[in-house]
């Protein structure tokens, strides 16, 4: 019996560490709020101008993704570009991270008009870079799920451009 006794003992505080090592891995990732569903592994800036700070500061490309809780085209990008691997890697480790639910001020960000999903890249001399553009000549910064390998290649172009002429 007695063996018994420390054999569930052992096993109930197995499943009580097991529970709280979860919880405590819980706790330590936060909602994160500023991610907005577009990847949680993303360290995200909350301006823009914060966004072009950090991007001088860190020689690093600005990313900023316009978009809209209640649109269907925005939600199924967020989603494609969510679940991309690759892209999901590069914003993490290679660019400054801005998703905007709202205009910004500076009319370089719209120089086709304002219109979401919308994706734009900032170098770090602060230039708003109209020579990377998506597929479509109507909304030039615009893109589908399907463009996502076209995104990521844009990704990269942003990423050369810096090495070649900054």
């Amino acid at each position: 019996i007695m063996l018994h006794s420390t054999l569930a003992l052992s096993l109930l505080l197995i499943a009580v560490s097991s529970n709280l090592a979860m919880a405590i891995k819980k706790e330590k990732r936060a909602p994160q709020t500023l991610s907005r569903g577009w990847g949680d592994e993303i360290t995200w800036v909350q301006t823009y101008e914060e966004g072009l700070y950090q991007a001088k500061k860190s020689n690093k490309p600005l990313m900023v993704i316009h978009h809209l809780e209640d649109c269907q085209y925005c939600q199924a990008l967020k989603k494609a570009f969510a679940e991309s691997e690759e892209i999901q890697e590069m914003a993490q480790n290679n660019f400054i991270m801005l998703n905007l639910m709202h205009e910004t001020t500076d009319k370089n960000l719209s120089p086709d008009g304002q219109y979401v999903p919308r994706i734009m890249f900032i170098d770090p001399s602060l230039t708003v870079r109209a020579d990377i553009t998506g597929r479509y000549s109507n909304r030039l910064y615009t893109y589908e799920p399907q463009d996502i390998p076209f995104l990521l290649e844009n990704m990269k172009k942003a990423l050369r451009l810096i090495q070649t002429e900054l």
